[in-house]
């Protein structure tokens, strides 16, 4: 490890932060935390160990009935987590290291059958042993500076997190931090509710302990008959008050794959069949690809439906030509329409893209608003009032209010635009401004374009050559230069081969033209364009290495000459244009010729959750010029739900090649080598520094080497995903929030280590989320000033984005992982996948970014699209 190497915030290494930032203005502001008073004692830990692995919810009660046939062991309540980890606040005698408990839960079935069909009731184990003593004083010791993080004050934290959830968590649904009430619930489509709840997690703060506590949203199975639910997924409801519902729900109505969609869907809920002695919650396991008169098995020496059957053992089957689902794991089939969904399942599946506008209304909340709503949350909790909490010594001061702080307001920087602009250089106001009269800093030249529409109903004569002329203007209105003014207009079809129709165009306008395309336009229908949309990306990204930029047809035909100036922000940098740049006295660390510098940025996207067997996919993205406005992207795939990158030793030396070669080729840079590499990494956890710093901070260094540069290295963690807010008690922005650039490195952050928080957006919706960052050893303005900056250069909007370019940049290299398959290879390749539980198949199938897109930002994806 090289002397001048510098390490980023890793908590267990415990690097002192450098002092608080003084720049900027200071603001007032009040955070969503509460002091938490907690004694010096010993909690013991003790290993929860139930044989039979069932789900969180059982074991809870069987832990609780544990509790309550042994009194004289279990004389104050123990905190569990459901799963493996139990905390007493006495040593439990248990007469020896380990103890097993036999109980037997009540019959769900009301209570009136004990023994169903004969069979004895069911008799669960609870094995307990002892497996540490953990003495909070450590935790005491690190919130006052005096030791770094390690593992028994993250493990003191864990037993304080599971004493502060036990109460909500024995009453409501819950996933990891939060819980969820039905208060307000509201049913989106597609099968969904929205759920309101509660996050909360006890923090270190500087000199006390924290309680964080925040709104929290989930989707939830939508309850009640299992019919409704599969008619909801498919937004089909009609078709109850029509009656017709039956004929969908079967072979005949649904095709295979819309099966396959609603199967995925239906995998792993939890249904009851009432009426049958089978009355208890089973998991779905598949969707039959036939109804339950067309399905037969042997019952009593005769071949049966499954119709049938349940006529024959008392339940009347009106539907028999509906599917049917296989519960549990001894397989049985039974008919949709004896199904009910209970309620308070969470969907742990991805949000589909159709429902995001209904999960942003639901969960947007002025800060005013989010903050009462959290101040009666600490109401309804009722923390004193909780057992728990009090038997462990614990008091959470509500009472005292929510905690306010000192922020700053860091000073906006300056960002310069090109010649013939009428002011060249400008100033954000509230994190946003416009193109109005200014000109790109460095415009391409478009030579040879062509535009295909798959939307022929809205794009068609007179309106598609006047869309074309204004596109024309508002791109010629930035500076970009258009050589030609009449491209090849092509209709395709929607439902065809996405890419043999581009490839034909492109053919035809070479033919004319003598050259091959440098952009082609994309007119997309305004619903259903997924697909087409996947298929454009893997055409123009990895097949054939041309500039693609999409549009829906009800925003682009008729739009203004406004609306084209902002698509030709990503235009622009999708053929090699800078559309400006931060003046160099706002960006001091990036305008030193004497220690020229390269910023990345890295991210891991996983599967989402259900997905087993797919991969995740990697990126790593790095500035090519001076002033870090321009850059390029490489990236992969991997085991899923690994964080490590595994490739990110190559991936970085691609990079920084490329950096090399741009500053010395266009820039004529005479040491383009950089000194210095700031190196942004999203997607890491807390409780994962370490593990950065460990096996990952060592690949950036070999990459260095290999290539013969020894730059300073900083690795800064950006956390996106956290539940701090602040509430402005002045000096507020439009929108209620905190103006963008407020700072906050003081009273929340980590008693010993470098981290801070930046709101470095304006308000849109709801209330502004900060970035929390951590670092070492630059001094906190510099840093902070460099991490605001970077959060202008973001080329595709005229705004300040909530994170710094690169990240993001990153982000969306990720989410674009999947264009690197041929179109519907994905699909094909889910069940293959999940049989073999390998992700080569994955692996051989992905192709890399073609060699012409490879420089350029072809990941500058316009926001007219989906």
């Amino acid at each position: 490890m090289s002397a001048n190497s510098e390490f980023g915030h890793v908590a267990a290494v415990g690097v002192k932060r450098p002092g608080q930032g003084t720049a900027g203005r200071p603001i007032p502001v009040e955070v969503n935390c509460y002091v938490v008073d907690a004694p010096n004692i010993t909690i013991y830990q003790y290993d929860a160990i139930d044989p039979d692995k069932l789900p969180i919810r059982a074991n809870m009660e069987i832990f609780r009935q544990v509790e309550q046939e042994n009194p004289t062991i279990f004389t104050k309540p123990m905190a569990y987590d459901g799963r493996k980890i139990a905390y007493a606040a006495l040593d439990l005698p248990l007469g020896s290291t380990s103890r097993t408990f036999e109980v037997t839960l009540a019959p769900k079935n009301g209570g009136t059958d004990p023994k169903p069909q004969g069979r004895p009731p069911r008799v669960y184990k609870l094995k307990l042993t002892q497996a540490a003593t953990i003495n909070t004083d450590v935790l005491h010791r690190y919130v006052s500076g005096q030791q770094s993080l390690d593992t028994a004050v993250a493990t003191s934290l864990a037993a304080y997190n599971t004493i502060i959830r036990m109460e909500p968590n024995l009453r409501f649904p819950f996933n990891v931090r939060s819980f969820f009430t039905p208060d307000g619930a509201r049913p989106i489509g597609g099968g969904i509710e929205l759920w309101r709840g509660f996050f909360q997690s006890i923090r270190p703060g500087p000199g006390r302990l924290l309680l964080n506590l925040d709104i929290a949203t989930c989707m939830m199975y939508r309850t009640g008959p299992l019919v409704d639910l599969c008619l909801d997924f498919f937004d089909r409801q009609d078709l109850m008050r029509s009656g017709n519902f039956a004929q969908f729900l079967s072979p005949n109505g649904l095709s295979e794959r819309e099966r396959i969609r609603l199967q995925k869907f239906l995998t792993n809920l939890r249904v009851t069949v009432p009426g049958s002695t089978r009355d208890k919650k089973r998991g779905i396991k598949r969707l039959s690809d036939r109804g339950a008169a067309q399905i037969t098995f042997e019952y009593q020496g005769q071949n049966v439906t499954v119709a049938r059957y349940f006529q024959l053992t008392g339940q009347q089957i009106r539907y028999p030509q509906m599917f049917c689902v296989e519960l549990g794991t001894g397989g049985a089939l039974v008919p949709l329409e004896l199904c009910q969904v209970p309620p308070g399942q969470i969907m742990r599946k991805q949000l589909p893209s159709d429902k995001t506008k209904a999960m942003v209304e639901f969960s947007t909340q002025k800060p005013h608003e989010r903050f009462q709503s959290i101040r009666n949350g600490a109401q309804q909790l009722a923390y004193g009032q909780s057992d728990y909490i009090r038997e462990f010594g614990m008091n959470i001061n509500t009472a005292g209010g929510l905690m306010q702080v000192q922020a700053r307001v860091l000073p906006t920087p300056v960002l310069q635009y090109g010649a013939g602009s009428r002011e060249v250089t400008v100033m954000p106001k509230f994190g946003a401004w416009n193109m109005a009269d200014k000109k790109l800093i460095a415009p391409s030249t478009v030579h040879h374009w062509l535009v295909f529409s798959f939307d022929s109903r809205r794009f068609r004569e007179p309106g598609a050559s006047e869309m074309i002329k204004n596109m024309v203007r508002g791109f010629e209105s930035t500076g970009i230069v258009m050589s030609d003014k009449q491209p090849i207009i092509k209709n395709g079809n929607p439902q065809g081969d996405i890419g043999a129709q581009l490839r034909a165009a492109g053919t035809e306008s070479y033919q004319k033209k003598k050259t091959p395309p440098q952009l082609i336009v994309i007119v997309l229908p305004d619903q259903g364009n997924t697909e087409i949309y996947t298929a454009v990306k893997h055409f123009g990204d990895v097949a054939q290495g041309v500039a693609t930029q999409c549009l829906k047809a009800g925003k682009c035909v008729g739009a203004n000459i406004q609306y084209w100036a902002n698509v030709a922000l990503k235009v622009n940098v999708k053929l090699g244009g800078i559309n400006w740049n931060p003046q160099a006295r706002s960006a001091p660390i990036l305008a030193d010729p004497n220690n020229p510098v390269i910023i990345m940025g890295a991210d891991v996207q996983h599967p989402a959750p259900g997905a087993e067997g797919r991969p995740s996919f990697t990126a790593v993205v790095g500035s090519v010029d001076a002033l870090a406005s321009k850059y390029v992207a490489t990236s992969a795939l991997q085991v899923g739900r690994q964080e490590l990158i595994d490739d990110l030793k190559a991936m970085c030396k691609e990079v920084i090649q490329t950096h090399i070669s741009y500053r010395q080729q266009k820039e004529g840079a005479k040491n383009p080598a950089p000194r210095k590499l700031i190196f942004f990494r999203d997607g890491v956890s807390e409780g994962q520094f370490d593990q950065v710093l460990q096996a990952e901070l060592p690949l950036i260094q070999e990459a260095c080497r290999e290539l013969n540069i020894r730059p300073q290295i900083t690795l800064l963690v950006v956390i996106k995903r956290h539940h701090i807010r602040m509430n402005p008690m002045a000096n507020a922005d439009r929108t209620g929030n905190c103006p963008a650039g407020t700072i906050l490195d003081t009273g929340i952050t980590s008693p010993v280590e470098f981290d801070w928080y930046l709101q470095s957006h304006g308000g849109l919706l709801g209330t502004s989320r900060p970035a929390h960052y951590a670092d070492n050893r630059f001094s906190a303005d510099t840093l902070q000033a460099l991490a605001f900056t970077l959060c202008h250069v973001y080329a595709r909007a005229t705004r300040s984005v909530s994170i710094p370019a690169p990240v993001y940049y990153a982000d969306i290299v990720c989410a674009r992982g999947k264009h690197h398959f041929e179109p519907g290879m994905q699909l094909q390749l889910s069940d293959t996948v999940s049989q073999t539980g390998s992700v080569d198949t994955f692996r051989q199938a992905y192709m890399p970014i073609h060699n012409n897109m490879k420089r350029l930002m072809f990941f500058s994806v316009c926001c007219s699209v989906l």
